[in-house]
């Protein structure tokens, strides 16, 4: 586990910084991920799909054209660049982009046949709350997909990860948060495990849904 946690007050404000230049910084670098997990879900017509921490929305163009998506996120300024890709690109498969909490869905139970987060989980302050909601807002036998950068299993890599671990809260990540820790805090029933990006530094999961949440949600009430 991260020896230091971000929370949500430094999420906003690195998010707020990094919104300007994240499509240039992390668009071409991540996209290899997004696209192979999006081909992985294997999108069937008429299916509901929530992509939590939408971000700049570089995925959206991804989803073929017979699905719905919903995207959260909870920064404003990234939000408004997701908003303005979907209108230039005509993205009609996107039904919503809402500002919201994801470790406080404001979705009702069984709501979305999938659900997926890129690059979320060492973003978000409590990964297990984040994981369950997304276990609630998706129907029982549904798929959860996440890909996100887990403390490496090299050792030299590790020791660089755990020294820039006490900046978490300027960098908005935990850059040594463990696997490991993460499938077994949130008992996640992980179907499939696959290296993505340059040097399959990055994780790529896809779960069943066949479990009920471990953790107590929190009152679900969006960020205004």
């Amino acid at each position: 586990m991260g020896s230091m946690l971000v929370d949500i007050n430094a999420v906003q404000k690195v998010y707020r910084r990094y919104a300007p230049a994240y499509d240039f910084y992390f668009g071409v670098m991540f996209q290899p991920g997004r696209e192979e997990i999006i081909a992985r879900m294997d999108c069937r017509p008429g299916e509901r799909i929530l992509e939590v921490g939408v971000g700049t929305g570089l995925s959206l163009s991804l989803y073929p054209p017979h699905v719905e998506i919903t995207g959260i996120d909870l920064s404003r300024e990234m939000l408004a660049r997701a908003r303005a890709r979907r209108r230039r690109h005509q993205l009609n498969q996107v039904v919503a982009l809402r500002l919201m909490n994801a470790e406080q869905m404001q979705f009702a139970d069984n709501s979305f046949d999938k659900v997926v987060a890129m690059y979320v989980v060492s973003v978000t302050p409590h990964p297990s709350r984040m994981t369950a909601e997304m276990r609630r807002v998706c129907k029982p036998g549904g798929q959860l997909f996440i890909v996100n950068h887990f403390q490496n299993p090299n050792s030299l890599v590790r020791g660089v990860e755990r020294l820039v671990s006490p900046l978490s809260r300027l960098m908005g990540f935990r850059p040594d948060y463990s696997l490991d820790h993460f499938i077994n805090e949130t008992g996640l029933d992980v179907a499939e495990r696959v290296p993505v990006n340059a040097w399959g530094y990055w994780t790529l999961l896809r779960c069943r849904n066949n479990k009920f949440a471990t953790v107590d949600a929190l009152p679900r009430q969006a960020l205004a």
